[in-house]
């Protein structure tokens, strides 16, 4: 098997790479007309019920929490960050892009 520059995946002295949680990308936030807010909605693995998800954001942690805790309150419901991504209970996909344009980032709405 050539040797190539993949990293290893399961070490003995580390134990299974691809289960550490990933860092953040960056500590510093681009500017908000540089970046492209993606939202979702899904409902899998929840009993059911929707959420809408904001992907695709370059923000520091407490920009990104300041942000979700923003959009919560426009939508008037709870939600949380996981991973990177802002989740807000409920389909609120229309309302979330509004708000976000008027903040001055670009929002495409995605799903069904």
């Amino acid at each position: 098997m050539p040797h190539d520059d993949r990293p290893t995946v399961y070490s003995t002295s580390s134990g299974d790479l691809r289960k550490q949680p990933q860092k953040a990308s960056s500590s510093r936030s681009l500017p908000p007309n540089q970046q492209t807010a993606y939202l979702h909605r899904e409902s899998k693995g929840r009993g059911g019920k929707t959420v809408t998800l904001v992907k695709n954001l370059t923000l520091s942690a407490d920009d990104l929490k300041a942000l979700a805790t923003q959009l919560k309150q426009a939508c008037g419901t709870g939600g949380t960050i996981k991973d990177g991504i802002i989740e807000i209970q409920g389909d609120h996909r229309e309302k979330i892009a509004g708000v976000l344009i008027k903040m001055g980032y670009k929002a495409k709405v995605a799903g069904g």
